[in-house]
């Protein structure tokens, strides 16, 4: 751990947050001297973010535990050029009312985790589309492409990992980097912003809106990206065997939301612990150390803080005696619920609950003696599906009726 001396460096450093500071010594002295108002962006690509985006929106949370203004950028504009960060393929475009309902749709988990108030630190949630489709294309190449090489655009890791591929970069995708920087140029203009947050692979994108603030306002801003937040064994935060980890009840069941983290490797509970809940330091340190079957009940404080953060109390309790009926051999009232329809199969039913992603993973996890429906095995994937509890293995359980 480094020596900062402000809250707000302190508290991103003793919670595993910082990966790298453009200027540790000057932002950790304005820090201590004024509010900063410091942002992150979200592209709004979908109905709800996962857990892969929860880091990022922790970021805020401790800038405004510490006395700061988080502001929350919702990418309307740039979502329409998409980010060609750790993609191989050209993302599809969205239309102007899929991003409006999408940024409609993902309001409601800043709303719990972040405070939007009149104060001095009350977040603000702003859409960068306001001022983007304002831009002339004139304007912007003249204005702000000038600052731009061609020769630096192409020694950045998004551009360089899909050139080496040989896979394709569109013009359009090539710009997102001059927009991104633009963003930061604008927020220190109009909000007196002067830090960006992001995850690791969003650092030449920040280094690029530093740098544009500098050399066309002559404005010292700042930025801090988080370490690229990984699994013990190595897969990617924010997806699970069954698809993204979805922060919206709308995309994924509270159940589910609290059993991925119920399932957490013993190896990351400390560190979860830390990055994503509110838990003092030294309770972390106490629960990090159990072992054996003890572990668990430091997991299910993870679940249960996790959950109620994102999800609210009530749905983190009803998960947790869920789970605690569903293993006791009950049935558990906050299960997913599946209405069968007519003839539907086993498979059918697996499939359609979402704990497989086709018929012939189904017809495998038969095979495998993986399913049951209350508690007996099914051997026939073609069996007709009943009224039930069925389930896949010791964790994904459903309610059919």
């Amino acid at each position: 751990m480094s020596n900062y001396e402000s809250d707000l460096l302190r508290l991103l450093d003793e919670r595993g947050h910082i990966h790298q500071v453009t200027d540790p010594a000057g932002l950790d002295a304005l820090a201590q001297k004024e509010v900063i108002t410091a942002y992150v962006g979200f592209d709004p690509t979908a109905p709800s973010l996962h857990i892969g985006n929860l880091a990022s929106i922790m970021l805020l949370r401790r800038v405004q535990q510490a006395g700061h203004r988080p502001i929350v950028i919702m990418g309307g504009g740039t979502a329409k050029v998409g980010d060609p960060s750790g993609k191989d393929e050209v993302r599809k475009l969205l239309t102007d009312e899929v991003l409006d309902a999408n940024i409609a749709s993902i309001k409601g988990s800043f709303e719990k985790i972040l405070s939007f108030d009149d104060s001095a630190t009350g977040a603000l949630l702003i859409n960068n589309d306001d001022w983007l489709s304002e831009l002339g294309y004139i304007e912007l190449l003249r204005d702000v492409g000038k600052h731009f090489t061609i020769n630096r655009m192409l020694t950045f890791d998004s551009v360089k990992t899909r050139l080496e591929r040989e896979q394709p970069l569109t013009f359009i995708e090539f710009n997102y980097m001059v927009m991104q920087a633009y963003d930061f140029l604008k927020l220190a203009r109009d909000y007196d912003c002067k830090l960006q947050l992001g995850g690791s692979d969003q650092w030449g994108n920040i280094v690029n809106g530093i740098e544009l603030a500098r050399r066309i306002d002559s404005k010292e801003v700042y930025g801090v990206t988080a370490p690229l937040i990984t699994r013990a064994d190595g897969s990617k935060m924010g997806k699970s065997v069954d698809g993204a980890v979805w922060l919206n009840d709308e995309q994924l069941p509270a159940y589910d939301f609290w059993q991925y983290w119920r399932n957490t490797d013993d190896r990351d509970v400390g560190r979860f612990l830390r990055l994503f809940t509110d838990l003092p330091l030294d309770e972390i340190a106490r629960l990090e150390t159990l072992e054996g079957s003890e572990i668990n009940q430091a997991k299910i404080v993870l679940a249960n803080e996790v959950t109620t953060l994102v999800r609210g109390a009530d749905a983190a309790a009803k998960a947790e005696a869920t789970a605690a009926e569903t293993f006791a051999g009950g049935a558990g009232e906050d299960l997913p619920t599946l209405t069968l329809e007519d003839g539907m199969t086993v498979m059918g039913a697996l499939t359609a609950l979402g704990f497989t992603q086709s018929n012939g993973e189904a017809k495998r996890k038969v095979a495998e003696g993986a399913v049951k429906l209350d508690g007996a095995a099914v051997t026939d994937p073609s069996q007709i599906a009943a009224p039930g509890r069925l389930s896949l293995g010791k964790k994904r359980h459903a309610i059919l009726s």
